[in-house]
């Protein structure tokens, strides 16, 4: 589904992608793991059109998308969580939601938002309320449902557990898992390696900007080097 190859990406001088690749495909959740300016909310942000890579290919369904605007990236069917949520602090749950569903026809307005309310009940009690007095964990949710407004085949996810507590973690992961199971291919970057590769098809761990080791969820999570580095083993 997903195709990156061979991106080097930059802020000013400052080389934060170094040639990375990989590939997502259909049905798969996959996870980028690693520590604090790895390089993987970089990588979510040049798949999503915000960021340009210098160098390489960025394929969704075969077609090249490394040019194409953001807005644009969205209509072909991908959808990004950001980092720290992102919601419109001063406009409403619904309001929100509204936003996410800019890329669809009307008609399908009511359907996507029934959907959502459905999936995230606690938005449904809350659709009238600002959004900036709502509690971290709802705010994730908001923007998980806000990124679904758009019927995404891929959601990308940036460290939604991000400042959450535990039971709110476990929560989102849990949320996470269903929309797997209702056929949306996820790619995911987490902090939380534990949370990531307990539920990841396959990972890949960045380090300073480069992929330094990849396999299967269960298999990273019974090799040393990554409980040493990031599983607290």
């Amino acid at each position: 589904m997903l195709k990156v190859e061979n991106i080097n990406v930059y802020y000013g001088s400052i080389h934060a992608v170094k040639d990375i690749s990989f590939e997502v495909n259909e049905g798969e959740i996959v996870t980028l793991i690693g520590a604090n300016g790895a390089g993987k909310s970089t990588t979510l942000q040049t798949v999503s059109g915000l960021l340009r890579s210098k160098t390489g290919s960025i394929k969704f369904l075969g077609e090249e998308i490394s040019a194409v605007l953001p807005h644009k990236i969205v209509t072909k069917g991908i959808a990004q969580v950001p980092e720290g949520r992102r919601v419109f602090l001063q406009m409403t749950v619904e309001e929100n939601l509204q936003m996410g569903a800019y890329t669809r026809p009307s008609s399908e307005y009511a359907d996507s938002i029934a959907d959502v309310y459905e999936r995230f009940p606690r938005l449904s009690e809350r659709r009238k309320q600002v959004a900036g007095t709502l509690s971290g964990g709802e705010q994730q949710m908001l923007a998980m449902g806000r990124a679904l407004m758009s019927k995404p085949r891929l959601l990308m996810l940036d460290e939604p557990s991000m400042g959450l507590a535990p039971i709110l973690v476990e929560q989102i992961f849990e949320i996470i898992e269903e929309l797997h199971k209702a056929g949306t291919t996820i790619l995911l970057v987490e902090q939380n390696a534990q949370m990531a590769l307990s539920i990841a098809d396959r990972a890949y761990v960045l380090e300073n900007g480069k992929i330094s080791l990849t396999g299967t969820g269960a298999e990273l999570m019974q090799s040393e080097d990554i409980k040493k580095a990031y599983l607290g083993g």
